[in-house]
């Protein structure tokens, strides 16, 4: 189970933006967070991944807090993928450094060989979010953070990936934590909604 208790977050000089939120999400469940913008969504993302340590309250995975080394069994799949990588870093190294490669995953993600060689400004918005959304299950997860990820993509691309991720979800029986601001994309995917504010 991941669990976030009690959270209070605010950036320096700030109001708080998250205050006494909690959240629970069980294995293979998919949750849906909703808010207007400028709640906290992306915030409390990168809370539950480990990114952001929040002001007050925890983060537990089977009732223990997140590694501070090593691979993180909660990752995050950034909005903006290309704020995600290393700009210097060949995708065949951005892959290598999560764990081992799953040529499967990248077969079904509709990652080509040819891609691995190149850098990342040299794919678009999507081919990049591919290699993102392969490099966290690298990882090995037990849980994903999606943060918007297919906001920025087109519709056939943005289809893909949503299939391939419940997909991979059911099978690897990974729970989801997701931010859209599409009600039909989550009314689909969504197991339970939980709001913000």
């Amino acid at each position: 189970m991941l669990e976030a208790r009690n959270l209070d977050f605010a950036f320096p000089e700030s109001p708080l933006l998250l205050s006494g939120f909690s959240l629970s999400v069980a294995p293979g469940e998919r949750v849906a967070l909703q808010a207007p913008s400028g709640f906290g969504k992306t915030t409390l993302c990168r809370i539950v991944a480990g990114y952001l340590a929040p002001t007050r309250g925890e983060v537990l995975l089977d009732g223990v807090p997140l590694p501070k080394r090593g691979p993180c069994p909660v990752q995050l799949v950034w909005q903006h993928p290309e704020r995600a990588v290393d700009p210097r870093m060949r995708m065949a190294a951005v892959l290598d450094e999560a764990g081992a490669r799953e040529p499967e995953t990248l077969e079904r993600l509709g990652i080509r060989q040819a891609w691995l060689s190149r850098f990342p400004h040299e794919l678009s918005g999507g081919e990049l979010q591919r290699f993102c959304i392969a490099r966290a299950l690298a990882a090995g997860p037990r849980y994903l953070v999606a943060d918007e990820v297919s906001t920025m993509l087109d519709a056939v691309t943005q289809a893909r990936i949503w299939n391939f991720l419940l997909e991979e979800c059911g099978r690897r029986r990974l729970g989801l934590v997701f931010v859209s601001h599409s009600p039909a994309l989550t009314n689909r995917i969504a197991t339970r909604t939980v709001a913000l504010g």
